[in-house]
């Protein structure tokens, strides 16, 4: 199972994050968030990070030129979409950075919305779930109800987001089997700086709850072990 690890924005804050066994780390390409960093800023935060994780970019409604242009001087591994973009957008994207993760973010706001990732899916190589919230794309806090997705089971692998924390992982895990979980808010002290001692309780919360026969969580290049 991945584990993402949004909103960096702290170079040491990343590495120590990886170190404790995040398998993603996202920065937020989106001047509106209160976690934005700007170019010069993300190429100086993908270049500290270790190979080892996969460096997410999360872009909302942007254009595939500033896409393309930021990707150009940064080692992005993915591209996660996290506004109103079209799956024809996404097509386009993906087409465009065929060697790059394209991972497309849905708010979701009732069960019926589940149904909007089936339009997506040819087109994307993982989705994300997160809550909705009328004037934030993200890092609300907010959880989805869990017990809406029990059934739910793309065609492609999927992260749950949404106002996770150490507290509640093994109930959501309990309910749901996501391939990869996304937290931010639920790891911070405020926005864009991670409580470390947040992020080491989470991967403890994870390690105990692990079996031979249940859910693998990397930790770095290997597996947590029980």
């Amino acid at each position: 199972m991945r584990v993402k690890i949004c909103g960096i924005t702290q170079p040491q804050q990343g590495q120590a994050i990886a170190e404790l066994g995040a398998t993603a780390l996202g920065f937020i390409c989106v001047p509106q968030s209160p976690r934005y960093v700007n170019g010069e800023q993300l190429q100086a935060l993908v270049k500290q990070m270790p190979s080892t994780v996969d460096r997410i970019g999360v872009f909302a409604n942007t254009s595939l030129t500033d896409i393309q242009q930021l990707l150009e001087t940064t080692e992005l591994t993915g591209i996660q979409l996290h506004g109103m973009e079209s799956p024809e957008f996404c097509r386009q994207v993906k087409q465009q950075f065929p060697q790059i993760e394209v991972i497309k973010a849905l708010r979701i706001k009732t069960p019926q919305c589940l149904s909007q990732t089936l339009d997506y899916v040819p087109w994307v190589d993982t989705l994300l779930l997160d809550a909705y919230h009328p004037q934030q794309l993200g890092g609300t806090g907010q959880t989805l109800d869990w017990d809406t997705l029990g059934q739910f089971q793309p065609s492609r692998p999927w992260f749950l987001a949404g106002g996770l924390t150490p507290d509640n992982i093994v109930q959501a895990l309990q309910l749901l089997h996501p391939d990869g979980i996304d937290l931010s808010s639920g790891v911070e002290r405020s926005p864009g700086d991670k409580d470390l001692s947040k992020v080491t309780q989470l991967f403890k919360v994870l390690q105990k709850r692990h079996t031979p026969d249940t859910d693998r969580v990397r930790y770095g290049a290997g597996f947590l072990k029980p």
